[in-house]
């Protein structure tokens, strides 16, 4: 990969240098760039017989000599160097540069005399970190060090990933996200709004990489449980993306992050002086689903078929339609509807171990019925189904659902909204939880309300006394939303619960006995169903997919897990746990015919391993 400085032009007698700080392309240049001259070879490659322009070498802007009349070649290469490879993350290794990359790098002088590894500068840099006391600023050193240093951000937080993991993605980018603006920096992701309506397609060409296989895509509208953040929802896709290099091995310069801005309808933003997006209502109906459209068009057209493209944290009534309306033509995911349900039903499956029975022995109460409780309510049921021969349509039957209203049954279907007809069964119109409890007796009760402190301890009281071993899972995000916290499950269940969160939460004691809640982070399933997605060249996601990456996880968790009240594994293993779910999913895309990198590996666990993307500093010539 070649970067700015160090100019070198290409002439018939070879290349010779320019000036050692850097000069800038042409717009000529930048175009021929874009429009593809340059992505699939290097300036080095160009013609030959290009030539220097009349002005000299030194005249870069060709502004003595060069006419309107004159036919110039404007191709340059640079090549990393001097003050501006210390500016450039992909590039910098800070102290770590070695005498002898100083001296051929034009570094001497930039940097102190001493040397250091990198496994010293993550020791530096997590003392420092650790010296805050407020997460978000944490999470702001840790955004600047991407800025700064590529390879030691991801090397920092694969090898402090449990520690790490909360300050980079949830509950601490939720604050982010609602103080975006005032902490807003250098920007990251594309940012594409009502105003490129038209051109988005050129948008995407503005975007540095150009080899991209996972975007991660927002319209800000449901960010975690805080609601519409509007264009500083941009937090999330950075985020997830920074996940999906450091726990499942994709590439950096892979990812790209991406908001959709379409005005937002919260008053304190719109009215908010450091507010980054459109100041305006949220556009809707045909004007959204136009933007839209053309975003996934281009997205197509420019990077082809098998990148992956991620929906995130979009509001009910545009989550559904859109996965609906583009699963069949391009490769898309809904991690709050996909991804929460397939590690979800991980957890559940690894409980059995411990309450034993199948899945369809257990009955499921749902406090939440939006897309999260609906999809994790889907796949359960498609599980079920897969074990039994049942048709789903039986296998619902064991799943109710309760929302703002109530349980859903079948006297309220006219009213439901169209994804939450499928659970409207057969029962008296129960208004409250607790009496949807006692009514139901679950042996599994899950929270995807987003609304904190609902599993009241007379909730959880009343899942004790007809449970020996109650399942509870609390998934609303962040830790404030969640719908009871661990020692509340454990202390009201004394001791019986088998619990796991969606935001982490501290280990315990219960008389006597230490409880560590287990975390049902999207983050164990995503980064490795898109490696295996992407390795195995995939052209759609199948719902079979996600059953194999649930499997997959539920098979890592050991015996020495449950003996600590964990059904999901350890975080420090999560590169191992990627590799094994993206065997898996690969392997399943192969079986449908969905795969298009031919031959499939012998061994798919080690070609995932191979295909992981590595934070180690490389050699610079």
């Amino acid at each position: 990969m070649m970067s700015l400085n160090r100019s070198i032009f290409l002439s018939n007698a070879g290349i010779s240098s320019s000036d050692r700080n850097g000069s800038v392309l042409t717009e000529t240049t930048r175009k021929d760039v874009r429009d593809g001259a340059g992505s699939s070879s290097s300036a080095i490659d160009a013609d030959s017989k290009s030539t220097v322009a009349p002005g000299g070498p030194h005249d870069v802007y060709d502004e003595d000599a060069a006419t309107k009349e004159q036919v110039v070649t404007p191709w340059f290469v640079s090549v990393a160097s001097g003050y501006t490879l210390l500016r450039d993350p992909h590039h910098n290794k800070g102290l770590a540069f070695t005498d002898k990359e100083r001296g051929a790098h034009y570094l001497r002088g930039l940097l102190p005399p001493t040397v250091v590894s990198q496994e010293l500068q993550v020791k530096k840099m997590m003392h420092i970190i650790r010296q805050y006391q407020v997460p978000l600023q944490k999470y702001m050193a840790m955004m600047d060090l991407q800025e700064s240093n590529e390879k030691l951000f991801y090397k920092l937080l694969i090898d402090n990933v449990e520690e790490m993991l909360p300050i980079v993605y949830t509950p601490t980018v939720g604050e982010a996200c609602q103080k975006y603006g005032s902490i807003f920096g250098r920007p990251q992701g594309l940012y594409i709004s009502l105003k490129e309506k038209g051109c988005i397609h050129e948008v995407l060409r503005n975007w540095p990489e150009k080899n991209i296989e996972v975007i991660v895509v927002t319209d800000g509208e449901r960010i975690l449980g805080l609601g519409d953040l509007g264009c500083q929802g941009m937090g999330i896709p950075v985020g997830k993306l920074a996940l999906y290099t450091a726990l499942g091995g994709v590439r950096p310069s892979a990812c790209l992050p991406v908001t959709i801005d379409v005005g937002t309808n919260n008053e304190n933003l719109l009215n908010d002086e450091y507010y980054i997006g459109l100041r305006q209502r949220r556009a809707t109906g045909q004007e959204y689903a136009e933007l839209l459209h053309e975003f996934m068009s281009a997205v197509k057209q420019t990077y082809g078929e098998k990148v992956l493209i991620q929906f995130e944290d979009f509001a009910n009534h545009n989550a559904f339609d859109l996965l609906a309306k583009y699963s069949t033509t391009h490769l898309v995911f809904n991690d709050d509807i996909q991804g929460t349900a397939s590690v979800v039903l991980a957890g559940l499956v690894a409980s059995l171990k411990e309450v034993g029975g199948t899945l369809a022995d257990h009955t499921f109460l749902f406090l939440g019925a939006g897309e999260a409780g609906t999809g994790i309510a889907e796949l359960i049921a498609l599980e079920i189904s897969k074990q039994t021969n049942m048709p789903v349509e039986e296998t619902r039957k064991k799943v109710w659902l309760v929302d703002s209203k109530g349980l859903i049954v079948s006297s309220r279907r006219e009213s439901l909204q169209h994804f939450k007809k499928p659970w409207a069964h057969e029962h008296e119109p129960v208004k409250t939880l607790l009496d949807a409890v006692n009514d139901i007796k679950p042996t599994v009760l899950i929270g995807t309300s987003g609304v904190g402190r609902t599993f009241t301890k007379e909730v959880i009281e009343a899942m004790a006394s007809f449970n020996e071993k109650p399942i509870i899972l609390s998934l609303s995000n962040p830790t404030s939303q969640s719908e009871c916290t661990a020692e509340e499950a454990y202390t009201w269940s004394q001791g019986r619960a088998i619990f796991a969160s969606g935001s982490p939460f501290a280990p315990l004691e219960y008389e006597g006995k230490t409880f560590v809640p287990g975390q049902a982070n999207n983050a164990y399933i995503f980064p490795g169903l898109g490696l295996g997605l992407i390795m195995s060249g995939a052209i759609r996601v199948h719902d079979d997919m996600l059953l194999a990456a649930s499997e997959a996880l539920a098979a890592q968790v050991t015996q020495e897990n449950f003996d600590k009240g964990l059904i999901y594994p350890p975080f420090k293993n999560i590169r191992r746990i990627s590799a094994e779910i993206a065997a898996k999913v690969a392997a399943k895309a192969y079986e449908l015919g969905l795969a298009t990198r031919l031959p499939m590996p012998k061994d798919l666990v080690k070609h995932a391993e191979s295909c992981m993307y590595s934070p180690a500093y490389q050699t610079f010539r």
